[in-house]
């Protein structure tokens, strides 16, 4: 389907779209994801460890984990809760704009300050500005897809936007190997790429302005209830939750330990002369290429058949069948099939996926607040998956366990989308 196959219509605030969204609207978003990524993993892939190990070299795996710990909480609070500010917006230019804008902006300035830092806490309290801004500006763009894009076109615009993610983190690791070392120079280029990033949005948005009259009054005590999404009122969206939450569980656990894997299971250096640390490189330049193509496969192909469970379910199983390829074949092929085989299966469920979750949502007014909520499952596996995976590693059966129970937590993730009855 092409875009000039879409209906077309009126667009107000809160109601369903129908008319179609343009190319340069897309692109807009698609850059904003590119800024915002490029903004997050440049210093999480390197910039913040050689700045840790500019404060103390010893301490420097110490240093790392308290900062982009500090981060991760920063980052589970700010989504649901800009998105809900943007919820509540009655902006003339906007509910998303405004928060876009001052996201990129507070996460910029940050950035750049970051590069300054005169000692842990504030290298510490820094970062999670810059999580707090990444975080309001996703949240933000994040619900403007479902406010203008109408149900039909949901799962192309969310694989382009999957694919500026997975482009946004090559272009992080792509600075942050330019500047050699020098990661003050690095968080300024990172920050220049957030604010350049959104620039096209911005003056293309066609961000539709919600009347002061139709906003609710604001009431502490409902406001931060309704960060409670009832699983037993919405049941497709606590399905669709949790299925999201097991699935990024098992992608984490999968990518983990590649490192320690490539060097103790497959013993790339002894076995074929290529050091770990450029395995990693390699396999991550693998699957994100696939992931970028699968991303906008996977979304156009579900626009074309209107369903969105049967990809959903097949993408989660490719990502379990790459796990046991990682489990039970730990060479250097068997590694280059599994990263391959993840990004096919990833770039897949991150675009239909999408496109499912936002038609679920439980009411237009409160779309941001509620994608926000959703992207808490994107964010949380971050802090479970060690949790599950250290014990695999160390007691349970090593790599093998490992890889085994990550393919068993992606296969629940796809038994539990056919609990979602209100997609087809």
């Amino acid at each position: 389907m092409s875009l000039s196959d879409l209906p077309t219509g009126p667009t107000t605030a809160l109601a369903e779209p129908v008319e179609r969204v343009r190319s340069l609207w897309v692109t807009g978003v698609v850059l904003v994801n590119v800024g915002i990524n490029a903004a997050f993993f440049g210093p999480i892939q390197v910039l913040l460890g050689q700045q840790a190990i500019q404060f103390n070299e010893g301490q420097k795996e110490a240093i790392l984990a308290l900062v982009t710990g500090c981060g991760a909480a920063v980052s589970l609070v700010a989504n649901p809760l800009f998105g809900a500010f943007s919820d509540r917006t009655t902006s003339r230019f906007g509910r998303r704009v405004p928060w876009v804008l001052f996201g990129a902006v507070l996460g910029a300035a940050a950035l750049v300050a970051l590069a300054g830092a005169p000692n842990v806490a504030v290298m510490a309290i820094l970062w999670c500005l810059v999580q707090a801004g990444c975080n309001g500006a996703y949240a933000a763009l994040t619900a403007a897809i479902p406010d203008r894009v109408p149900v039909p076109q949901r799962g192309t615009v969310g694989g382009l936007a999957a694919m500026g993610q997975t482009a946004g983190i090559l272009a992080g690791a792509v600075i942050a190997s330019a500047v050699s070392g020098n990661f003050a120079l690095g968080y300024v280029v990172c920050a220049a790429a957030l604010l350049a990033g959104v620039v096209l949005y911005l003056f293309k948005n066609d961000d539709v302005p919600l009347p002061a009259e139709t906003r609710p009054q604001f009431r502490l005590g409902a406001f931060v209830s309704g960060f409670w999404i009832s699983p037993i009122r919405y049941p497709d969206f606590a399905w669709a939750w949790l299925t999201r939450l097991l699935v990024n569980i098992g992608n984490h656990m999968v990518t983990l330990y590649l490192l320690f894997f490539l060097k103790d299971a497959v013993h790339l250096e002894e076995s074929q002369g290529i050091k770990p640390e450029f395995g990693v490189l390699i396999l991550t330049g693998l699957y994100a290429v696939m992931v970028i193509i699968t991303s906008v496969v996977g979304g156009a192909m579900s626009d074309r058949m209107g369903k969105r469970k049967p990809l959903v379910i097949v993408s989660s199983l490719v990502i379990s069948i790459a796990a046991l390829i990682l489990g039970f074949e730990p060479t250097w092929a068997g590694a280059v099939a599994g990263a391959m085989v993840l990004g096919i299966g990833f770039g897949a469920y991150l675009a239909v996926d999408f496109a499912l979750i936002t038609q679920v949502l439980p009411t237009a007014l409160d779309r941001g607040r509620d994608l926000g909520v959703i992207n808490v499952a994107n964010s949380l596996p971050e802090v479970i998956a060690p949790l599950i995976a250290y014990p695999f590693v160390a007691f349970w059966g090593g790599y093998v366990a490992l890889y085994a129970a990550a393919a068993v937590i992606g296969l629940l993730g796809a038994v539990f989308v056919v609990r979602i009855k209100g997609v087809a």
